[in-house]
């Protein structure tokens, strides 16, 4: 961990003690309001930055790459679209405008209209997501899902210490926190049942992961390598993929998931750019076999990220059920897009790369209730007495993520989604 370019800075804009959107942090988002429509913003403290009246008031106006209705516009794809050149400097701009000792902002007269609440915004999907990949990275979480189904003594399959393993998921589903989900409906078939049946999941669960969402794309035939792959890389998402185990394992044989995945994930509506997580990079898990030559890496590409995940039963407290961290990540970002790119698959704007389920080395870190409650054996304590083996109707999932570095903190805010009965 590295305190190489952190000065320090405070705003004139108060910000609440631990909040995630600090000065360091702002990251990108797309809102609406019930006075104003969809548009791109920026957030600090409880407040959000709207860009477009920025541009309309000349404080970008030596970004000569911004079209003047950029900021305008639903999503953040046109706008990450431009480089890391042009976001980097709008970014630094509103840094620079929220410092204290900067005036510029603070005294002016349209900062009544710059400056949003939080509360009042309606945060939606940041991009549109054409295509969305979800990875297996994780090598606590694969031995432990290997251990429960497959030999404990080999729980990692072959190839699994050899490549990023990953699989193609459903784009159309993925959903802003907030929105609710209904129980998805299936066939699944138990050990001690004659014949498959139909109906609402009776495992339904949560995996904690980061997505990270990519900037630039490449053309059909190409590869991006491991020392290009951050300059592909806009930011990361805090990524809620939901899993109907019951469904997903009478289906998932020999193909891979698809039902028990597709009904729904769950996402943060502020995209945290990897600027801002430079305090926290480190160097990653030591990968042993060594891997082949294009996945190797010249730098480090891990991010200290605390991690933690809360189930809150209908109007009932939350019990915290997991603490995690994106350190424990055996495939970093740089191998997993390097991988993605080596046969040729062509990349866009937009598009979304979940990290896999986030397990760490203990039971309180595991990443999923399939885990925590190793498979429905152990259940978890909630903190009214109630206990836990999957979801249940009417519980809210709460997942949170931020770095803490000497008084430095930068963080997601959080990622939150009720379950509804089956339709």
């Amino acid at each position: 961990m590295s305190d190489q370019n952190i000065k320090p800075m405070t705003s004139w804009v108060q910000v609440p003690k631990n909040s995630d959107f600090t000065i360091y942090n702002l990251p990108f988002g797309v809102f609406e309001t019930k006075r104003i429509s969809a548009r791109a913003g920026i957030a600090i403290g409880d407040k959000i930055v709207d860009l477009s009246v920025l541009h309309d008031e000349g404080f970008f106006s030596d970004i000569t790459q911004l079209p003047n209705d950029i900021f305008q516009r639903n999503t953040l794809n046109d706008f990450i679209g431009l480089g890391k050149s042009v976001t980097k400097k709008v970014r630094e701009r509103v840094q620079d405008l929220l410092l204290e000792d900067n005036e510029n902002l603070r005294e002016h007269q349209c900062r009544g209209k710059a400056m949003v609440g939080r509360k009042e915004a309606i945060m939606l999907l940041p991009v549109k997501i054409g295509d969305y990949t979800d990875f297996y990275s994780s090598k606590e979480h694969a031995t432990n899902v290997g251990a429960m189904f497959r030999d404990p003594d080999n729980a990692l399959l072959p190839n699994w210490k050899h490549l990023p393993v990953g699989y193609h998921g459903r784009a159309s589903s993925i959903i802003p926190s907030g929105i609710p989900i209904s129980r998805p409906k299936g066939q699944f078939k138990d050990g001690d049942m004659e014949a498959p049946a139909f109906g609402p999941s009776r495992r339904l669960d949560f995996e904690l992961e980061l997505a990270f969402i990519t900037g630039k794309q490449t053309k059909m035939g190409e590869s991006v390598s491991t020392d290009e792959a951050e300059d592909f890389i806009f930011g990361f998402v805090l990524f809620n993929d939901w899993s109907a185990r019951d469904i997903q394992s009478w289906e998932y044989v020999p193909l891979g998931p698809f039902l028990g995945k597709n009904f729904a994930s769950s996402i943060s509506p502020w995209i945290v750019t990897l600027e801002a997580l430079e305090f926290v990079r480190i160097e990653g898990p030591k990968q042993e076999p060594s891997v082949l030559p294009y996945l190797q890496c010249q730098k480090n590409h891990a991010f200290d990220i605390n991690l933690e995940v809360y189930i809150k039963p209908e109007n009932k407290e939350a019990t915290k059920v997991c603490s995690s961290n994106y350190k424990y990540m055996y495939w970093n970002i740089a191998q997993q897009l390097a991988h993605h790119t080596i046969n040729g698959c062509n990349i866009n704007v937009g598009d979304m790369y979940a990290s896999g389920t986030i397990s760490g080395p203990t039971a309180d870190s595991y990443g999923s209730m399939l885990e925590l409650a190793w498979k429905g054996t152990k259940p978890i304590q909630l903190n009214d007495g109630d206990e836990r083996t999957f979801i249940e109707d009417g519980d809210t999932v709460i997942m949170k993520g931020y770095s803490e570095h000497n008084g430095v903190r930068v963080g997601f805010g959080e990622v939150s989604s009720k379950v509804l009965p089956a339709s």
